[in-house]
């Protein structure tokens, strides 16, 4: 499909089918509202691109790097943005606030002072990807500023989010299996029913967060910058007092 033929598509606002587009650059197109659908996107280079509102469907995205992208309040569905290789897709300096990834795979992607304000996960696979340096916040004042993301059921093992900040914010039912977490704020956040099974917690704030049926199997609390108010179950209780060297001992009361 030439460039003319896909614009007009795009224009009469009618989906795109079984795209192929391999070793380029995403043309100056206006992709607001567009919707594609068993696309292919190999080393492709989205720069400056416009996809606000756009719906993705069963797309795979190989080696692709979104530079300065404008992807509010777009939509992801069952969509694959990683090759046969380790090499996964990255988003630079662009914006995601508000975008939707549901049952996507997302593997070793990174994220790199990228918006993801309100940014909604579902069902992800987002193994070893990097959010280090991206911003989950927006400011609606000089002092006042709001921070949102979901990660529901997603996968994070041995991801990168560490420094992250996302008080308020929701994690539960992830997989965080030796994600790094170190410096952390997760004051207030929702991680009920996740796995933190050797998570990296060090300098992590944990302020009033619900870890009710987690998985805290050797989470040290004494590692974290603050626990006050941290919210777990009776059963969770021996095993992080177990993890700080506390030997807890039940007495039976006899009948």
């Amino acid at each position: 499909m030439n460039i003319d033929a896909l614009a007009h598509q795009i224009a009469a606002a009618k989906p795109v089918h079984s795209l192929r587009m391999s070793d380029d650059h995403w043309p100056e197109l206006d992709c607001d509202g567009a919707r594609f659908v068993d696309c292919a996107f190999e080393q492709v280079q989205f720069s400056n691109s416009i996809f606000v509102e756009a719906h993705f469907t069963n797309c795979r995205f190989i080696s692709c790097r979104f530079s300065h992208a404008e992807l509010l309040g777009a939509r992801f569905e069952d969509c694959r943005f990683t090759g046969d290789g380790a090499k996964g897709c990255t988003f630079a300096f662009s914006n995601l606030q508000r975008t939707q990834f549901s049952g996507c795979d997302l593997s070793q992607a990174t994220f790199d002072r990228t918006e993801l304000f309100s940014v909604d996960m579902r069902e992800c696979n987002l193994t070893g990807a990097r959010f280090s340096t991206a911003d989950f916040s927006r400011a609606l004042s000089r002092k006042n500023i709001e921070t949102r993301a979901s990660f529901h059921a997603c996968k994070l093992d041995v991801a990168d989010l560490s420094g992250a900040k996302l008080p308020g914010c929701s994690l539960a039912g992830c997989r965080l299996r030796e994600a790094d977490l170190s410096n952390a704020d997760l004051t207030d956040a929702d991680l009920t029913h996740s796995d933190l099974f050797q998570a990296i917690l060090d300098g992590a704030k944990l302020t009033g967060a619900d870890l009710s049926g987690a998985e805290v199997s050797g989470v040290n609390l004494m590692h974290l910058a603050d626990f006050t108010g941290v919210k777990v179950s009776d059963d969770q209780m021996f095993r992080l007092l177990d993890a700080m060297g506390v030997e807890v001992r039940v007495r039976n009361n006899d009948a």
